[in-house]
């Protein structure tokens, strides 16, 4: 008489489940609910396993986060650098600021510093073009630490705040709507009150950015340029 097949469920042995499939299914819930809503416990049921056979393949909520930040990254084309040190730090920080604004959850695990220590090599090829062209540049290592630390919260700071933005429509842009002060307390901004929306909405990283690498740049002293 043939065997029955064995239950689905919990019972007998859970079943074997690869690093692999737990990135593809946590990125799926991610996808769907958003990053704050994914647990550890959650995540075991999604792929029929209890939460401790999990635990054998990441260590915590954070370590998770990494892998998927890694993964991700090194699915990213990389572009062709241009040869100008200012120009490469414009593109280093402009490939950064797209990642993050396609997965803003991913800048929420990268916000404190150190995190450059939690990422592959393979990931970090943006922050390194930054420092290789602050450093063609001329700058002292203390400039192109503090070059790449100005530009990596300008940008983690621009993609945080679109992300949370309440009711942004489809499109990016905030709903219309106008604010109101009282002229006598703050007269600028209630000059501005009408268009406050409407301008705080337009997309002007690109330009702030170039402004910012300019600024920082001039700060550098003459005797340590390498390029004028």
């Amino acid at each position: 008489m043939a065997r029955s097949p064995a239950p689905h469920g919990r019972t007998g042995r859970p079943p074997l489940t690869s690093r692999a499939q737990i990135l593809v299914a946590a990125r799926e819930l991610i996808d769907a609910d958003g990053w704050e809503k994914l647990t550890i416990r959650r995540l075991a049921a999604e792929l029929g396993i209890g939460a401790t056979t999990l635990y054998h393949h990441i260590r915590d909520k954070e370590d998770l986060l990494i892998l998927l930040l890694n993964g991700y990254i090194g699915e990213i084309e990389r572009p062709e650098l241009p040869a100008d040190p200012r120009e490469r730090i414009v593109a280093g920080a402009l490939a950064a600021h797209d990642a993050l604004a396609a997965w803003p959850w991913a800048a929420e695990v990268v916000t404190a510093d150190g995190f450059i220590g939690l990422l592959d090599e393979s990931a970090l090829w943006m922050i390194e073009a930054i420092l290789a062209g602050a450093d063609d540049y001329g700058c002292t290592p203390e400039q192109t630490v503090h070059i790449m630390r100005s530009l990596w919260y300008y940008t983690a700071g621009e993609v945080l705040v679109r992300a949370r933005s309440p009711h942004r429509r489809p499109d990016g842009r905030l709903p219309d709507r106008s604010f109101t002060f009282d002229a006598s307390q703050v007269p600028r901004l209630a000059a501005l009150g009408d268009r406050w929306a409407e301008l705080a909405a337009r997309d002007t990283y690109a330009e702030g950015l170039r402004a910012f690498v300019d600024g920082l740049l001039a700060r550098v002293t003459p005797t340590a340029k390498g390029h004028q």
